[in-house]
């Protein structure tokens, strides 16, 4: 697109937003593709065309873009009480009620014991646990246990502890990132990282050999937690190989090193189950939800702490006079009404059952791409999945960087009307609202297939 039929609303935009995880120069040249209307699964542009939203935007528009119970419940709680605050003891009354429900949908017995803290994005609640790591290993008098582990690949925001977390380069050059006292282990992506030859169960072994010389490295009495995504989102939907989570687990738990869950992307019926912890049987002892926790429709995440976790902190709070950590919008009245009445659709239109009826057809329709000639790897679980780009799928040989075949791909992919995101590696991911249909699956997948066709010949040609 040339600068001369961009849009007036284009070049406005162009002119005075600063987009995050955009190539800026780029945009100039092109435009945004400007969205004005939401339609189930579907968006709808300024000129009117329709596109079938793969991503659920960011992951997270899990009831789509017009379910008008939300509508409802937005405009019944903004004409009854538009904002209050929780700070010094006070409640705006739809927390009482988010927090209980929320207690009833967590994964495990100590999170249903313990409390929940409220905040606006994934990746302020992650920078709350990083805050929380150092503040409980204070109080319980082990002021050298602070570093913590995360994985290369993983996401957990851009704050600049969650950004620190993040194992994904181009959140930290310039930036002057990560912070001192992460520490990183190799993602469990055995596709990419496998040595020749090297099997499932022996890659396993290597990661958990690798984690544990890192350890003993730095010196447990060091290391304070660890941070992982159950199914890794934006890194490349990396799912971990049989047997990696419970040995993952035990190490933690035999060096006294907390584990916070993120299920920022996972959380709430992607991957078939309420949650990644559900799936894969994990005892966190922190865990980070947002995105879908209110369809998207409004800002709000959330920090599940265990009952062992908040007795500390509740005895430090009554030592120092306060809990000095909060946001002026934690549990905003608006985004708890949101919340619940997302939970309540999930209930009622057993939303997680239609996810499980659903999702073998979107898996389906990805393994069948496998055998495309520029699919060196197809997988994915729930409504997550991913085709990974290859050169040569026979020897796994990346594309060059600089050649942008995955961004090809999407562009293709949008001028059918479908939205799909590039991550990198030439990695294509999807991510559908949950409420999608068979038929809406059917759409995405042969809107691939000529997304897939035409970057073929593109690279051929």
């Amino acid at each position: 697109m040339s600068s001369t039929e961009i849009s007036a609303a284009g070049r406005s935009d162009i002119a005075h937003h600063l987009h995050p995880y955009t190539q800026l120069r780029a945009l100039e040249q092109d435009g945004p593709l400007v969205i004005v209307k939401g339609d189930g699964v579907h968006v709808i542009d300024e000129h009117g065309r329709r596109y079938l939203e793969g991503m659920a935007g960011l992951w997270c528009a899990s009831l789509g873009f017009s379910e008008s119970r939300l509508a409802d419940a937005a405009s019944h709680q903004l004409r009854t009480l538009p904002y209050y605050h929780t700070f010094s003891g006070k409640v705006p009354g739809p927390v009482t009620e988010l927090v209980a429900k929320l207690m009833q949908w967590a994964p495990t017995p100590a999170l249903k014991a313990g409390r929940v803290l409220f905040a606006n994005s994934g990746s302020e609640s992650n920078d709350t646990a990083f805050k929380l790591v150092h503040y409980v290993h204070n109080v319980r008098g082990q002021p050298r246990k602070k570093k913590i582990i995360a994985r290369q690949k993983g996401y957990h925001g851009v704050t600049a502890a969650a950004a620190s977390l993040s194992g994904l380069p181009a959140m930290h050059q310039h930036f002057d990132l990560p912070l001192p006292g992460v520490l990183r282990v190799s993602a469990p992506h055995h596709y990419a990282n496998a040595l020749p030859g090297e099997s499932e169960a022996a890659f396993v072994d290597r990661l958990i050999a690798e984690l544990q010389a890192l350890i003993a490295a730095e010196g447990a009495d060091t290391i304070g937690g660890f941070i992982a995504e159950p199914v890794q989102g934006a890194g490349g939907v990396i799912i971990p190989p049989p047997g990696y989570w419970p040995r993952v687990q035990a190490v933690l738990k035999q060096h006294h090193i907390l584990f916070i869950a993120d299920e920022v992307i996972t959380g709430f019926g992607r991957l078939g189950q309420r949650f990644g912890c559900d799936v894969f049987d994990l005892q966190p002892d922190m865990m980070t939800v947002a995105k879908m926790l209110t369809s998207a429709y409004v800002p709000m995440s959330a920090l599940f702490v265990s009952e062992a976790l908040y007795q500390t902190v509740a005895d430090a709070s009554a030592s120092v006079g306060t809990f000095g950590h909060g946001y002026t919008y934690s549990g905003h009245p608006l985004a708890c009404a949101m919340a619940l009445e997302t939970l309540n659709i999930y209930e009622s239109d057993d939303v997680i059952g239609h996810v499980q009826r659903v999702a073998p057809r979107l898996q389906a329709g990805l393994q069948h791409f496998a055998q495309h000639p520029l699919v060196g790897q197809a997988r994915g679980l729930g409504l997550i999945g991913a085709l990974e780009l290859s050169a040569d799928p026979a020897t796994r040989k990346p594309f060059e960087p600089a050649r942008g075949v995955g961004a090809h791909l999407v562009r293709c992919a949008q001028a059918h009307g479908l939205i799909v995101r590039v991550l990198g590696g030439d990695i294509i991911a999807f991510s559908p609202p949950l409420i999608i249909s068979e038929a809406e699956i059917d759409e995405l997948l042969a809107k691939t297939a000529l997304a897939l066709d035409e970057t073929l010949a593109w690279v051929r040609g």
